[in-house]
């Protein structure tokens, strides 16, 4: 496992980190509507121990991940002197956020659930438009000076999932840590993009990186002209391997999440994390992920990365799971595979995008800024009628 400095931390951190978004379910043919599966914490503990082990330091949650049951998860998976191992992030929800004593309540909540006495790197999660003048205005930055100062949290950071002026407003606002920010070789002119890593990096901020792999999209399901890029490379690598690599041969990203939600994927993962140094990748190869990133923003319609901030859906459409099944359709080109998983994975009649009313609740709450209602009527045209 190779480790680089968090910013100016002075933190060693693998520059894999553990994801817990997106932990192994007890039922797995639902990974498409997860919001009431159930954790299958025997397969999960065993494979985010196994990562431990092999060198993984930086542990990823959230307050809302898994309905609120992944820090629980890890308040328990993290026992047996694992919590001692690792370096733990969570965030607090900023748009749950109504008042200053919110701020309290959630973080002594989630040290209980964390079974820790301190959170070690503490995000203020998915910064955006909507929530950061009311978080200002609740006194967010009183709040971390004295979380930071009675030693609940080591480091602040945030999450971020909006544009760059915004970006570039909120990193001047604080003297944070770091942050997180959504990167891969797709997005590098989305949300604060490479534009907004750099400026993070200039202002000695540690980066951590989101969605490296798009959803899991850039690692299966990979289109046959994709797979014809990638097999003219000298040194052959698995997809998965070459999203990850071109991130991390950008010195200032520390830390790369991955959501794995099978041992197979832990452990290639960490054999790609203990080679891939930064400044490493050949003009030709630098070359060929251009070649590929072209290949998919030629096909793709929506950028949905199952974050499932939308969800629950007042009505009960499965609105991740329709645009997830469009997205593939448009990149992939698999109209009859797709439609036949529409079928499969809608189990229930109100799972289904013609059930939309469009209220726009989901639209409010989407960081990626989706039209949702007018896909989900493209979901009806494509699979429905």
């Amino acid at each position: 496992m190779l480790y680089r400095k968090l910013g100016q931390t002075g933190v060693d951190v693998s520059i894999l980190g553990f994801g817990c978004m997106r932990l192994p379910l007890v039922k797995s043919e639902q990974k498409i509507t997860v919001s009431n599966a159930e954790i299958d914490e025997p397969e999960a503990t065993r494979i985010l121990r196994w990562a431990i082990d092999n060198g993984v330091n930086y542990i990823d949650t959230a307050y809302p991940y898994h309905s609120g049951n992944s820090e629980l998860f890890l308040g328990r998976a993290l026992q047996d002197g694992y919590r001692q191992k690792v370096y733990l992030a969570t965030k607090m929800p900023g748009r749950q956020i109504k008042s200053r004593g919110d701020m309290d309540r959630i973080l002594n909540e989630q040290l209980k659930k964390l079974q820790t006495d301190f959170i070690d790197f503490y995000l203020v999660q998915a910064v955006s438009e909507n929530s950061w003048p009311g978080l200002v205005q609740n006194n967010l930055f009183e709040f971390l000076d004295t979380a930071l100062a009675d030693g609940r949290i080591r480091y602040a950071g945030f999450s971020f999932h909006s544009e760059l002026p915004l970006f570039k407003e909120v990193v001047n606002a604080y003297d944070w840590s770091f942050c997180q920010i959504q990167y891969n070789y797709l997005d590098g002119n989305f949300q604060a993009g490479k534009a907004g890593l750099e400026y993070a990096v200039e202002r000695g901020l540690g980066v951590v990186i989101m969605e490296p792999l798009r959803g899991g999209k850039l690692a299966s399901d990979v289109p046959p002209g994709v797979e014809q890029i990638w097999r003219r490379a000298k040194i052959k690598r698995s997809p998965a391997e070459w999203a990850l690599r071109f991130l991390w041969d950008h010195p200032g990203i520390s830390v790369v999440l991955s959501g794995m939600s099978r041992m197979e994927q832990v452990v290639e993962n960490v054999r790609i994390a203990g080679q891939a140094l930064p400044n490493t990748l050949t003009p030709e190869e630098k070359a060929l992920i251009e070649e590929a990133k072209e290949f998919y923003l030629s096909r793709a319609k929506v950028n949905c990365t199952q974050c499932r901030y939308c969800m629950p859906c007042p009505i009960g459409v499965n609105i991740p799971g329709c645009l997830t099944l469009l997205d593939n359709m448009y990149i992939f080109g698999e109209i009859k595979t797709n439609r036949m998983f529409y079928k499969m994975y809608m189990s229930s009649d109100e799972q289904k995008a013609s059930n939309c009313i469009e209220c726009g609740t989901c639209e409010k709450k989407c960081p990626q800024n989706i039209p949702i209602r007018s896909m989900l009527k493209e979901v009806v045209k494509v699979f429905e009628e």
